[in-house]
């Protein structure tokens, strides 16, 4: 059995607009000023800041928070949401050779709802979000709990994704991973740029 785990925001599915106007939301709320969108973007997949920290000026999240993020995002995630170029042949490309899943920093209904709307959802076996684990991304347990539902061992196993928190969780999961460059960051080094390039990868690993 060969198991590949995808990130979903910025590897997947260009969500980009959903998550900035969230953030957004609950700073104003809070009597902040708006980010720009890219800012943001770079920043959520910084993983050497602290996210609640950063953007709302607490050490973790508070429940009013979480209560405001929800409350938005809940209404607005489908706004927006694009495929990237490549992906939905990919996944069609893969689906019969591999388990294909999805490991993603965000709630996990949110990802069915998301993957649902945009017509990928039937590809996954498996979806988990932060909500799924106690520790998300860059810590390695959604990783090993998607291993362990599949019973795949982590040599067989590859994690895609845009974020080097992407990358943290796999390589401490004893995982394979690749570094894409058409997500939220702007990698200089060590990032594929294309589906092609993807698939070579891919083919490298498990041929």
């Amino acid at each position: 059995m060969r198991l590949i785990m995808f990130d979903m925001d910025g590897t997947l599915i260009d969500s980009g607009f959903a998550i900035t106007n969230t953030i957004n939301y609950v700073r104003e709320n809070l009597g902040f000023e708006k980010l720009e969108k890219n800012y943001i973007l770079e920043k959520v997949n910084d993983p050497s800041i602290n996210s609640a920290e950063f953007f709302y000026g607490t050490k973790e999240f508070t429940e009013q928070q979480t209560k405001l993020f929800e409350e938005y995002y809940n209404k607005h995630c489908l706004s927006d949401l694009v495929v990237y170029d490549g992906i939905a042949k990919l996944l069609e490309s893969l689906k019969d050779d591999f388990i294909l899943a999805v490991a993603t920093n965000a709630n996990s209904q949110y990802a069915h709802k998301m993957l649902n709307h945009v017509g990928l959802r039937t590809h996954f076996k498996t979806i988990l979000g932060y909500d799924s684990v106690k520790n998300p991304k860059p810590h390695p347990e959604m990783v090993n709990k998607i291993l362990d539902i599949h019973n795949v061992s982590n040599f067989n196993a590859q994690l895609i994704g845009d974020s080097h928190k992407d990358i943290m969780a796999a390589t401490k999961a004893g995982v394979d991973s690749v570094l894409v460059n058409w997500g939220f960051s702007n990698h200089e080094k060590d990032a594929i740029e294309t589906i092609e390039e993807l698939e070579k990868r891919i083919f490298k690993k498990f041929r």
